[in-house]
């Protein structure tokens, strides 16, 4: 899988500590300076988010051993739902108004169906390859353990607005989330304008990815793209466009990238990268309300709910029609 010692890095982006108890409430002075470094950057770094590192480390393997198996046997697990779940090919989804494909492959992984909440629509059933038999349990045992930690941080940023922390934290129960594994093989002479990632924003609540096997996430900043890089055992966390709706732009959805590495810097690896989906339920209501619309900050979207607005976006993005 390659390196995963990091470079310190994107320091203006703080590193915020959660409670070492990966149960405990966030106090009000931790869950103000996840508010702060989001309204700030749109991102933030957690460290002690409470996720067994092996975990992690058993899921990158797993997923590692499916991208390396023949394109027919990937195919196997593509089943042409709009990308929710399975295998996706190289050079379909592109970021919503670029023109050229992302230079990536993925796989989905969704809401197990032991996990979905009451009144929750039926979603999709989950595609497991038989070449890889070990997949399906190291990436369900990380999909509730990162599903946890989203909702934990949603929680605590609804209750830094004086919210009641379900208001954010609550969405996410039965909701339609995806744990994402991605596979940026490299590309020699990639097409002009061809990025492993082009310029994009989440569409969901929140991010929360599980580190890279190589550098190359990049934020937008002040006019510039700026290295977003996190030691170790911390996640980096970032505001999706849903969660700016339900602040009514207070918390921004940062454009961000992925770049390859030049190969005087030492590429020609693939590079590997976890990113989890949190979403809310289709049904919910992604229209902003106190304390964050008022007669100097008014309503910027009209009301849409969260599964029109997923379909819309997918979409925009080459994975629906």
């Amino acid at each position: 899988m390659g390196s995963r010692d990091y470079a310190r890095g994107m320091e203006s982006v703080p590193c915020v500590e959660l409670p070492r108890a990966s149960e405990a409430p966030l106090s009000a002075a931790c869950s103000a300076q996840i508010r702060e470094a989001l309204e700030a950057f749109g991102f933030v770094r957690i460290a002690n988010h409470g996720i067994d590192d092996r975990w992690i480390e058993e899921a990158y393997g797993a997923f590692a051993r499916f991208f390396v198996l023949p394109l027919d046997a990937k195919r196997a697990a593509e089943i042409g739902v709009g990308g929710q779940r399975g295998f996706t090919r190289f050079g379909v989804e592109h970021a919503k108004g670029y023109p050229v494909a992302d230079l990536k492959e993925f796989f989905h992984v969704g809401q197990p169906a032991s996990n979905e909440g009451a009144g929750s629509p039926a979603y999709p059933p989950n595609v497991w390859p038989a070449d890889v038999q070990e997949l399906e349990a190291v990436a369900l045992r990380l999909f509730r353990a990162l599903e946890g930690c989203a909702r934990r941080l949603l929680c605590a940023l609804a209750e830094s607005y004086g919210l009641p922390g379900d208001r954010f934290g609550g969405l996410v129960d039965g909701g339609n989330s995806i744990l994402r594994a991605v596979h940026y093989p490299w590309v020699r002479s990639p097409p002009d304008g061809a990025l492993r990632a082009a310029p994009h924003e989440d569409i969901n609540l929140i991010t929360l990815l599980c580190g890279a096997t190589q550098p190359g996430l990049e934020i937008e900043s002040r006019g510039a793209w700026v290295p977003v890089v996190h030691t170790p055992g911390e996640l980096v966390v970032d505001t999706g466009d849903m969660l700016s709706r339900l602040t009514n732009g207070v918390l921004p959805a940062t454009p961000h990238r992925v770049v390859a590495l030049r190969e005087d810097e030492g590429s020609g690896q693939a590079r590997f990268a976890l990113p989890f989906f949190a979403h809310a339920r289709p049904e919910c209501d992604l229209t902003a309300g106190a304390p964050f619309v008022s007669a100097e900050r008014p309503l910027e979207d009209t009301p849409i709910t969260a599964g029109e607005y997923l379909a819309e976006r997918l979409r925009e993005i080459g994975l629906a029609d």
